[in-house]
């Protein structure tokens, strides 16, 4: 089977993010013939050079797109019609594949795959990694009338396109369905993680951090991601202060974003505050085993409710409970399975108050982490979920 994979934002393990796509790549070239159409953005972000830029027998069509994080509006629309533009060329002009598997953000990128397979009639199937336009349009990015409505129209249209749908967590899909999708049209593919790479922290890794950092008896709070407007950043930075006469409790963070010069900014005023640059894969895990707590938290927004955060599984794999602050599914999930607590978003005190509440009771920290790790262990490993994508795609093929 040739599967020609549409995603503008690729990157590999030398970059400090998730690599879902990196691992499921490397899984279904040892099986298939596999074309990944993207940009080379995420190139610049790269911090070491200990992989390959694609796995090992992926063939590479990429475009020189700029993209960051901390473009506005304007610039991210011009990044985005670049790259939309060349993936259609580039998809009509490569050997015809059997199945396309578009992935979005930005909705341009399945926008293309969904054209591409209609002018070479073959099936393409659309991954939902963040719910378009919905966030854009509730996080304020979009504020024509006229253009939510054509950006809703568009995302429907893909939706009744697609001979398959994935979707990353359990109210995504619910979403989907309530677009007018049948639900056997729809699967959900949790964003998992790569248990091999959580394995590989070592302990003796983790106590050579503890040394670096002086942590020696403290208690660490840590928080890996993006410092985004999305991710709920004033409360933790208000939760900071409100726990700095704790000299105990240590807030780590790592990461970058549109919060960074503010988060530069206390951790001057607090000691209780430490910020570390970005990080490459590998060396995530090796935190998240140092913390006794990790936060995943996020604005009180319907559409940040359904996503499907990656520290969630890199903390749970590592035997690191979390806190969480969307009250969707992931609430739902570390309630059933004992491995975190809720804290309301925007809510400093609150969250605080939890985390001296959950770090007093060490008993009950470890039995969470333990059971974290049970959870992670027999749903979030990225080769049984890479399977799962593979299954999908050899079914709308007709070849199972």
């Amino acid at each position: 089977m040739h599967i020609a994979v549409f995603n503008q934002h690729h990157h590999n393990p030398d970059c400090p993010a998730t690599c879902r796509h990196y691992t499921f790549l490397e899984y279904l070239a040892k099986r298939h013939k596999v074309s990944l159409v993207t940009s080379s953005a995420w190139k610049q972000l790269r911090i070491t050079d200990n992989y390959k830029w694609v796995p090992e027998g992926v063939d590479l069509y990429e475009q020189e797109v700029p993209y960051s994080n901390k473009m506005g509006v304007r610039r991210r629309l011009v990044s985005y019609g670049g790259f939309a533009a060349y993936s259609l060329t580039k998809g009509l002009a490569l050997p015809k594949p059997d199945v396309i598997w578009g992935v979005s953000t930005p909705l341009t990128t399945p926008w293309m795959a969904a054209r591409v397979a209609r002018m070479r009639n073959i099936p393409w199937v659309f991954e939902v990694q963040d719910l378009w336009p919905s966030f854009p349009i509730e996080m304020g990015a979009v504020k024509k009338e006229w253009l939510k409505r054509r950006l809703y129209r568009l995302e429907r249209n893909l939706y009744h396109s697609a001979n398959h749908i994935i979707t990353l967590s359990p109210d995504m899909e619910d979403y989907v369905v309530e677009q007018g999708i049948s639900r056997e049209k729809v699967t959900t593919i949790l964003n998992g993680t790569d248990l091999d790479l959580a394995e590989a922290a070592s302990a003796q890794q983790v106590e050579a951090l503890r040394q670096q950092y002086n942590l020696q008896d403290k208690k660490v709070v840590l928080y890996a991601g993006t410092y985004g407007r999305a991710n709920d950043i004033p409360a933790l930075m208000q939760a900071v202060e409100l726990l700095a006469e704790r000299p105990d409790i240590i807030f780590m963070l790592t990461g970058g974003g549109f919060y960074e010069p503010e988060l530069q900014k206390l951790a001057e005023r607090f000691p209780n505050l430490l910020l570390l640059p970005p990080q490459p894969r590998p060396d995530v895990f090796k935190l998240f085993k140092l913390a006794d707590l990790s936060l995943i938290t996020f604005n009180d927004l319907p559409v940040l409710a359904s996503n499907s955060p990656a520290k969630l599984y890199d903390s749970l794999a590592c035997g690191t409970p979390v806190i969480v602050t969307n009250p969707g599914w992931t609430k739902t999930f570390v309630e059933k399975y004992g491995c975190g607590w809720y804290s309301p978003a925007g809510q400093p005190a609150a969250l605080a108050q939890t985390i001296k509440q959950v770090l007093a009771v060490p008993i009950e920290l470890q039995q969470a982490g333990i059971r974290g790790a049970a959870v992670a262990k027999e749903q979030f490993d990225r080769q049984q979920l890479a399977g799962q994508v593979e299954q999908i795609l050899l079914k709308v093929t007709g070849q199972v």
